[in-house]
């Protein structure tokens, strides 16, 4: 598998909403740089399975729809859209934000992150 189709099958998977999920798309070293509309966070491995659960609680469906993905070397780009559904309205999809990322690759897991965001 490629790690552009390695990346397009995490952001297939629930692994946004499931931390058991998560854990097999994720180098132990894992490190995400995230400037969002909120400011600059800083995650690792365990603050990155600790989101997941949070949205886990709020959220009983997630989907991501991918408007651009382009792959060199070890670094997956993806531009894409977080739709997801709440425990209130399971019914009712909602975007939750808009992503740009570029992911590092590193022993077939996702390594670095460098991610910008912007809620709906």
């Amino acid at each position: 598998m490629s790690i552009k189709e390695f990346v397009q099958k995490f952001y297939k998977s629930d692994a946004l909403i499931d931390s058991e999920v998560l854990k097999t798309y994720l180098h132990p070293d894992v490190i995400i740089e995230w400037n969002s509309s909120k400011g600059f966070i800083e995650m690792n491995h365990d603050s990155i399975l600790e989101m997941a659960n949070e949205l886990s609680r709020a959220y009983v469906r997630s989907k991501v729809r991918i408007s651009h993905i382009i792959a060199e070397d070890d670094l997956v780009s993806v531009r894409y859209s977080h739709y997801v559904k709440t425990i209130e309205n399971p019914r009712e999809e909602m975007l939750l934000a808009h992503f740009s990322t570029i992911w590092q690759i590193k022993d077939d897991k996702l390594y670095r992150g460098y991610q910008m965001s912007q809620f709906s």
